[in-house]
């Protein structure tokens, strides 16, 4: 593989954005890494420095936690001892998007990875998410691909946030472990979710409208996720990122995005929706375009394609992308001169079912691996130097 000739540009544009957060460099506690703090601008996060890092990217878990924890266990940042620990040290790890639809244990992913971030934080490391289209359609009040477990777990997520009164962040963090004992109180329960139970079921949908409604608890949860993110000089995004998204602006697109999931108001029952991330075939969460096979396409299509990555990635300053979105039978690849890096795999059990696989990128070389953390096997490796 040669080596890319796309030069990186500094890390923040030249108008800087407004926040600026500087993270833990503390390894254990009490003693301080040698590496430089990881530092992040925007809000939601939009550009990040994370000097020295490895960064372990995860595609798409669609509700299916004990896939998620799989896939996690293989990037070397999950414990494997069932008690959820962060074990990735000074790692960051990046979450392509599309938590939601297909699965039963939704709520849990997010309150999982909301634990992991404040566990890598005090470790000198961090994690990030982006949002994809499931998050988009849900916020929209789009629930086509909801599973009926998913629907009963909004219910008893909101009975659960009730009974601590509604304080969000006590009754989030600790949901992923709650839910466990939840799901088996209901398995045993006489009044389980039965398919005729129209009842429960109109109560799932309305507890799910309830809180992924603009302005509610999870939507405010999901707006804290931007749809685009660099960090160092690679760029993640659910889709895919186009020269006309970088024109309009990534700290726009995220701040718009985050803005409308927020938003709640009682005169206007549809708060504007931010069209160029969030709709279109050409989207930041849709577009299609990087994921597709290329012996579907004609020589001179992988030209166009290719040459639209090319211009986007120099816009933004990058040396390579990673999307999620479109799963990749053959399982996490690179295309186009490894200018692109496809992580979906269709990991659920409510997708493909695959055998889960990560992105791992440290230093300037990028390879998927899968298998056990290790004992892991190495797929396909790059190097960028």
């Amino acid at each position: 593989m040669a080596s890319l000739s796309v030069n990186s540009i500094p890390l923040l544009p030249s108008s800087r954005p407004e926040r600026l957060t500087v993270l833990s460099s503390l390894s254990n506690g009490s003693i301080a890494s040698a590496l430089k703090p990881i530092v992040v601008s925007g809000d939601p996060p939009t550009f990040v420095s994370a000097p020295g890092r490895r960064i372990v990217a995860v595609g798409d878990l669609h509700g299916d936690i004990d896939q998620a924890r799989s896939a996690l266990e293989i990037a070397g940042v999950l414990s494997s001892d069932g008690q959820d620990s962060w074990t990735g040290g000074e790692s960051v790890l990046i979450q392509l998007g599309d938590v939601l639809d297909r699965g039963e244990d939704e709520i849990a992913i997010l309150s999982l990875l909301r634990s992991l971030d404040i566990q890598a934080k005090a470790k000198g490391g961090a994690v990030f998410q982006v949002n994809g289209n499931h998050e988009t359609m849900n916020v929209e009040g789009d629930f086509r691909y909801v599973e009926s477990g998913a629907f009963d777990e909004c219910s008893g997520f909101l009975e659960y946030l009730n009974d601590y009164e509604y304080d969000w962040e006590e009754a989030f963090l600790g949901w992923v472990g709650a839910s466990k004992r939840w799901k088996e109180e209901r398995r045993v329960s006489k009044n389980y979710w039965g398919p005729l139970n129209l009842v429960k079921r109109q109560k799932g949908v309305i507890a799910r409208s309830v809180l992924f409604r603009p302005g509610g608890p999870l939507a405010c949860e999901l707006a804290r996720h931007a749809v685009v993110l660099k960090v160092n000089d690679w760029v993640f995004c659910h889709g895919g990122l186009l020269p006309h998204h970088v024109a309009y602006g990534i700290e726009r697109m995220n701040r718009e995005v985050s803005l409308w999931m927020r938003s709640h108001s009682e005169s206007d029952s549809n708060p504007h929706i931010p069209f160029i991330a969030t709709r279109g075939y050409d989207s930041v969460v849709w577009n299609r375009s990087y994921s597709r096979d290329t012996s579907d396409l004609e020589d001179y299509q992988i030209s166009q394609i290719n040459a639209i990555l090319q211009e986007t990635l120099q816009a933004v300053g990058a040396k390579a992308m990673v999307v999620g979105h479109t799963p990749q039978i053959s399982g996490v690849n690179c295309k186009y001169d490894c200018s692109i890096w496809r992580v979906d795999v269709g990991m659920s059990s409510g997708v493909l079912n695959s055998r889960p696989e990560v992105l791992e990128i440290t230093d300037n070389k990028a390879r998927a691996i899968r298998g056990q953390r290790d004992t892991f096997t190495e797929l396909h490796v790059v190097d960028y130097t």
